[in-house]
């Protein structure tokens, strides 16, 4: 099959693949392109990303295409993994020679040979990436699909080239992957292939946490993570590689007791704050959100299950999840803030709730209170549609309530206006416990409304702390 006019102009467009074809012919090397790039040719994406099949001296290619772009075109070249790579504007050029591998049973690393067109392509995880587009002139722009992939595409299915239990056993990550694609792609996993990774799941033991990572995290960035999620708990990989949330699985009943499947309602919680945002750690506070609820369960008779701190015991649990991921400490920081606080907005719907609890809210979360009024709203899953109308006309009153506050009291990013240097000058005080103390009762007053947030009435409720009469200074700070 020769590409259609409007995929081969597609093709020429790009003046990379232009020097590509040129530095090859040059050197009389068969080329291809292959991989994700033409896959997203059929799919009507476009990819930054272009990998180049050489049947030989791929190494000596990139060297050839590397100059004939010039200034701004760097090349890499990783002996390790046989690949030259080539980084040029906002694209990336790999480059490799045809290869056939084969693996030891402990490691996902694979024994490389040199190979074939054929051999390269079957090597590869699904059907959808073996294509391989000519760019040699007797053949130019022909696709060579042994695998069908093309079909596959047309019946948005995830295929192996091989069979589904040596794929995954050879390389792990793979099943990874092929729920990744399953989301950003919204394809169907093929039920052979999805046979394949149910039985070989217990080979992820051996990828590295990395790799996991990395993979579970562009499921997440995914439009509908959950789909994600869902695939992940039916192989068998969620309750390997994340059982905090496969613990959250289950209802059960007690009388006329029961309660929601937090599973489902987690899913669904981290599909309404994608929706929302892009941001990847709100989406982590949205999965993370009710991840104590398992060890906070407990039935009572008068009202039913309840799960009572389970918000506090969440956000100590993240730490600990983040570390083992590999995740950024500070991101971390944020997702257990969210996690500790994503009930309170509901407490401060109340109609008797005191300024003082807005001004707390507000100092805890800083410019993280947008997030958390996001993770609140996702946080509505009921099937109620009077509920939930209730529930974000809460909401909008309590970001009514707060945006007052903050316009009077200016609370957000808030920063005590006498510092600890400030209380030791003035009150002569070596650094000790007593000028910590005085800088909190300083804070509580603000807080709780007793004086308001200006250097003025903080400088005088710390020399009245201090057990000193003195006026106010107007400028205190050196």
């Amino acid at each position: 099959m020769r590409l259609d006019e409007k995929r081969w102009d597609l093709l020429n467009k790009r003046s990379t693949v232009k020097q590509v074809v040129l530095a090859s012919q040059r050197e009389d090397v068969e080329i291809y392109l292959v991989g994700g790039a033409v896959r997203d040719l059929f799919l009507g994406k476009s990819s930054k990303d272009l990998d180049f099949l050489c049947l030989d001296q791929g190494e000596k290619i990139a060297r050839r295409v590397c100059g004939i772009l010039g200034e701004g075109a760097s090349l890499s070249i990783h002996k390790n993994f046989g690949t030259a790579q080539i980084a040029f504007r906002d694209q990336i050029l790999e480059f490799v020679d045809a290869r056939k591998e084969s693996y030891s049973p402990d490691s996902r690393k694979p024994v490389v040979e040199k190979g074939t067109l054929l051999e390269d392509q079957s090597r590869r995880d699904f059907t959808c990436n073996t294509m391989a587009i000519s760019l040699n002139s007797h053949n130019y722009a022909q696709l060579i699909d042994p695998f069908n992939g093309l079909g596959d595409i047309q019946e948005k299915l995830l295929k192996t080239p091989r069979s589904p239990s040596a794929t995954f056993s050879d390389d792990p990550l793979r099943m990874m992957r092929a729920i990744r694609f399953a989301c950003q792609l919204d394809f169907q996993i093929d039920p052979p292939t999805l046979a394949g990774i149910r039985e070989q799941v217990h080979r992820i033991r051996i990828v590295s946490q990395e790799r996991i990572t990395e993979e579970l995290n562009r499921i997440m960035a995914s439009q509908t993570p959950s789909q994600g999620f869902k695939l992940l708990d039916s192989t068998g990989l969620l309750s390997i590689i994340l059982p905090e949330i496969s613990a959250l699985h289950g209802q059960e009943w007690r009388g006329k007791h029961t309660h929601k499947n937090n599973f489902y309602h987690t899913l669904q919680v981290l599909d309404n704050a994608s929706a929302m945002s892009d941001n990847l750690w709100l989406r982590w506070a949205a999965l993370l959100h009710d991840v104590a609820k398992p060890q906070t369960k407990r039935y009572d008779k008068r009202v039913g299950w309840t799960f009572h701190g389970h918000e506090d015991m969440g956000a100590r649990m993240v730490p600990s999840i983040f570390k083992r991921f590999r995740l950024p400490r500070q991101e971390g920081k944020y997702v257990a803030k969210l996690v500790r606080f994503h009930l309170r907005p509901i407490a401060l719907a109340k109609e008797d709730i005191t300024h003082s609890a807005i001004r707390r809210l507000l100092f805890e979360l800083g410019d993280d209170i947008k997030d958390l009024m996001k993770l609140c709203r996702a946080d509505i899953t009921s099937e109620n549609s009077r509920r939930v109308e209730r529930y974000l006309d809460n909401f909008d009153r309590v970001e009514r309530r707060m945006a007052e506050v903050e316009e009077q009291d200016r609370l957000q990013n808030f920063q005590p206006p006498i510092t600890g240097d400030v209380i030791m000058e003035a009150l002569r005080l070596p650094p000790s416990r007593e000028v910590g103390r005085i800088k909190d009762a300083i804070r509580e007053a603000i807080l709780a409304g007793t004086i308001s947030n200006t250097e003025e009435e903080a400088y005088a409720l710390m020399l009245q702390l201090g057990g000193k009469k003195q006026e106010f200074k107007p400028k205190i700070k050196k």
